[in-house]
């Protein structure tokens, strides 16, 4: 868990909602599986980021701040791990970002109108995502 107060957190209550009961149980028992070798040699995975956070990402790799995506990803995943026994710190950031959010000028929107933007967009083809290639697979 991410939280140190027992408490589900915000990303595991959002993937509980979307997977199988079979799902998280075959995800956990791969976690166990690989956790020994991941001790000794890490662990390499695929990530999908959406359109803003992709975009944001590759924005921070052509201003020199990280020379990879999977850099990135080691770092922020290390200064998360860092925040992690900080629970204070994580729910300023929260509240931060939650009255950011609410100050935001811009106009908001009904739960009819963002149920009605969902519907659309899932029902859209996605675009093909890009694909980072490490240099020596170019």
């Amino acid at each position: 868990m991410f939280g140190t107060s027992g408490g589900t957190s915000v990303t595991e209550q959002a993937e509980q909602d979307w997977r199988t009961a079979a799902e998280r149980e075959s995800d956990i028992a791969q976690a166990r599986t690989l956790r020994e070798q991941a001790r000794k040699g890490g662990l390499r995975f695929e990530a999908y980021l959406p359109p803003s956070l992709a975009e944001w990402l590759l924005d921070l790799v052509e201003q020199g701040v990280f020379t990879d995506p999977g850099e990135a990803v080691f770092v922020i995943l290390g200064e998360h791990k860092d925040l992690e026994p900080h629970a204070d710190l994580r729910e300023e950031i929260l509240r931060r970002s939650l009255q950011a959010a609410m100050d935001d000028p811009s106009p908001g929107f009904t739960a009819e109108e963002v149920n009605e933007r969902m519907r659309k967009l899932m029902s859209e083809p996605r675009a093909e995502p890009a694909v980072w290639r490490h240099r020596k697979d170019r």
